[in-house]
């Protein structure tokens, strides 16, 4: 079995380490070689187009930036779909559209090969240690074969349905995410010119019906001041506008994701689109002058989860 991996960034380059970590025959391939140094000094071997790199694998794994650039990577005349024959299968890790992803998978298929779409949940530290979710949408026969390598790179994998299903449960979890960030920025603001302690505001959460993986995750690098999630304003925008653009095409009128899209373009203007998402935090640090930080917790967040082989999430009756 050969694995291909297009995408060496702060998340596929974990993923991709991850399976080479467990043995796999890995192939990689990234915009910029040096994305890949580390990889290669391991042992994964490096092509230097996406075609090439889809000729010699058996499975074609994308983990890009945005749906116009996996587009690219797939369409172009030296892209993976040239490189796509009878039974090869191409995995979309990429974040994006159900339309995006349905429409490639026909081009994947027209050359005789099957497509699925597993988009990731977690966090990048996760991804470090395999114990990532995925979900995953593509036929049950598709998934049957993909399976060995999901387990891999994840710990918890649900097949979420047909080819574009994973993409739009993948949205919706990070509009659900991006609502947590903002409430946890509030909520520490607030709790800052009430004059509480940070530190127990965060303890004070953490054992509450207010807690949550967001709260446990990147509240502790907002009070660091570090700000470091592995994960940019940018993205956060796109994915939820992707969500926006779901319930809009379904005609489901929403009060919270269009204020949540109004705060980060706020945000990106300020600081960057490349600025880290708890960033956001400095809005209400900027208009109230308090300093949200506190000493104790962490510049990164780390797993400390064992890693071990994943599993199927099967749904009770």
């Amino acid at each position: 079995m050969i694995v291909g991996f297009i995408g060496l960034g702060n998340l596929g380059e974990k993923l991709a380490a991850t399976l080479l970590r467990n043995n796999i025959n890995l192939i990689v391939h990234d915009k910029l070689k040096k994305s890949a140094v580390q990889l290669i000094e391991k042992g994964a071997n490096w092509e230097d187009t996406p075609i090439e790199l889809a000729k010699k694998s058996d499975f074609i794994i994308t983990c890009l930036p945005s749906p116009s650039i996996s587009a690219t990577v797939m369409e172009t005349k030296y892209g993976v779909i040239e490189g796509i024959s009878k039974g090869k299968i191409w995995i979309e890790m990429s974040t994006t559209s159900k339309q995006e992803v349905s429409r490639l998978s026909k081009l994947v298929e027209n050359q005789g090969g099957f497509s699925a779409d597993c988009p990731v949940s977690g966090g990048c530290h996760r991804a470090s240690t395999g114990n990532i979710s995925i979900f995953s949408g593509c036929e049950r026969k598709v998934f049957e074969k993909i399976k060995p390598i999901l387990f891999i790179m994840g710990k918890k994998i649900l097949h979420t349905g047909k080819i574009g299903t994973a993409s739009v449960l993948k949205v919706m979890t990070n509009y659900l995410a991006t609502s947590n960030l903002i409430s946890c920025c509030e909520a520490l603001t607030t709790m800052k010119g009430e004059g509480i302690d940070l530190a127990k505001t965060f303890e004070a959460i953490k054992i509450s019906s207010g807690n949550s993986f967001v709260h446990e995750t990147e509240s502790q690098v907002i009070l660091n001041g570090s700000r470091d999630i592995n994960f940019t304003m940018d993205l956060v925008l796109k994915d939820i506008e992707l969500f926006q653009q779901i319930a809009d095409e379904r005609n489901i009128p929403l009060d919270i994701s269009p204020k949540l899209i109004e705060i980060f373009k706020d945000g990106i203007s300020k600081y960057g689109d490349r600025a880290f998402s708890p960033s956001i935090v400095q809005r209400l640090e900027h208009k109230t002058g308090l300093n949200i930080e506190c000493d104790g917790f962490p510049e990164r967040i780390e797993d400390y989860d064992e890693e071990s082989l994943g599993y199927e999430v099967v749904l009770k009756n």
